[in-house]
């Protein structure tokens, strides 16, 4: 199984909007002690053994997050197959990324789907050659006007940073599930709170 959290590479965009992929793999290499895995200038890799709350037996995770710009994020998957003789399978890789057009702090999880326009969901769909793989977009909030790009690369406002903070607890949790019960089981879960955020 491999987990993608989507970002742009270096200190600059460290904490943006567009971030939120590459937060959520940090936060799961602390939750479960992932060991370094591999790490090349595109991509940096970890992997972890995580088990269940009632002690089934763990299932070996590997979490990536590249590190070439968003728009690039397949060749950085590619650069990691290369480099590791691993190649991710669309249908057990589940791919974080922020999303816009829900609410900061928002979850939603999907079993395939359109790229929504999201650059990144785009160019790891061009990686794997087919729209079969779940996603979990994480809301930073909508774009005041059309400013979208520049929404997107700023960081959050003291509101929206704790809402999202909260999230990337339920965004673990959700991946978590997804590992121990699948996409389907992940959603129903999870895809409700996306109603409850700022109720």
């Amino acid at each position: 199984m491999w987990v993608v959290g989507l970002g742009n590479p270096g200190r600059r965009y460290a904490g943006t909007r567009h971030n939120v992929g590459h937060a959520l793999v940090e936060r799961l290499v602390e939750r479960w002690r992932a060991e370094p895995y591999a790490r090349q200038r595109a991509f940096r890799a970890w992997r972890a053994a995580v088990g269940g709350p009632g002690g089934e037996p763990a299932s070996a995770v590997t979490l990536i997050a590249p590190q070439a710009y968003m728009n690039r994020s397949g060749e950085a998957l590619a650069a990691f197959a290369a480099a590791t003789g691993e190649r991710p399978l669309a249908a057990a890789t589940l791919v974080a990324c922020d999303d816009v057009y829900l609410p900061a702090g928002a979850l939603r999880l999907r079993s395939r789907g359109s790229t929504g326009g999201h650059r990144g969901l785009a160019s790891v769909q061009e990686f794997f050659g087919t729209p079969e793989y779940p996603r979990l977009r994480l809301g930073v909030g909508q774009a005041p006007g059309e400013e979208l790009v520049e929404h997107v690369l700023s960081g959050f406002d003291e509101h929206d940073e704790q809402c999202v903070r909260e999230a990337l607890e339920r965004a673990a949790d959700a991946v978590e599930t997804w590992l121990r019960e699948g996409i389907l089981a992940a959603m129903n879960r999870f895809n409700r709170r996306v109603r409850e955020v700022g109720s």
